[in-house]
């Protein structure tokens, strides 16, 4: 059973976050171990695994990052060891300047070239954001595309890498450390440049 079923939701890149978090706490209240102590052995047992499930399907399915990734896998888009696809030459070529600018900043920091390098890293990231969410919003097991999932995957890894390298853009200012913590926008994967380009 996957955490889809065990919520009993249709599989989809997109859900009712307001009904998981309902299936979430209803759950909660019924497996918690807590509220069966005075139960047998096995069935104690049996709620502690029912309970672990579903805080990991909650900690899945509310969030938009982790909610992908699990389809991507179940349809076995995603390896388990954060396999990357193979990916546009022409993006691989910008993620290159920019790791390469990131290395000279980290050596010889310059604010007017660190402000040129996060814009370009926020205007990539920005771009996928864009071009993924129609997918996301669409996409259901019953009536979504295998060439949009795929699509989706590309997206995906691609935004990871764009994401580790703005991680590190933002650590190199001293003044934006916090930011890294204060941002909005989720970083999708851990992923780097070179795993990209070992494909």
């Amino acid at each position: 059973m996957n955490h889809f079923e065990f919520y009993q939701l249709p599989v989809a890149l997109s859900v009712d976050e307001a009904a998981v978090r309902r299936t979430y706490l209803l759950n909660s209240k019924k497996y918690h171990p807590d509220f069966h102590t005075l139960s047998d052995e096995s069935e104690q047992v049996k709620m502690l695994e029912l309970s672990t499930r579903n805080n990991e399907a909650f900690k899945t399915l509310s969030d938009p990052d982790n909610r992908v990734r699990y389809v991507l896998e179940m349809k076995g888009l995603l390896g388990l060891n954060n396999e990357t696809p193979s990916l546009p030459q022409d993006f691989l070529m910008e993620m290159m300047d920019i790791n390469e600018a990131l290395m000279e900043l980290s050596s010889d920091f310059d604010t007017e070239r660190y402000a040129n390098t996060l814009q370009a890293v926020n205007n990539l990231e920005g771009e996928l954001e864009t071009s993924i969410q129609p997918i996301v919003s669409s996409w259901t097991e019953i009536t979504g595309s295998d060439a949009d999932l795929q699509k989706c995957e590309i997206i995906f890894s691609k935004n990871g890498i764009c994401c580790a390298s703005k991680k590190i853009c933002l650590n190199l200012h001293p003044l934006n450390w916090q930011a890294v913590f204060s941002s909005n926008r989720h970083f999708w994967i851990t992923a780097t440049f070179e795993t990209a380009t070992a494909n």
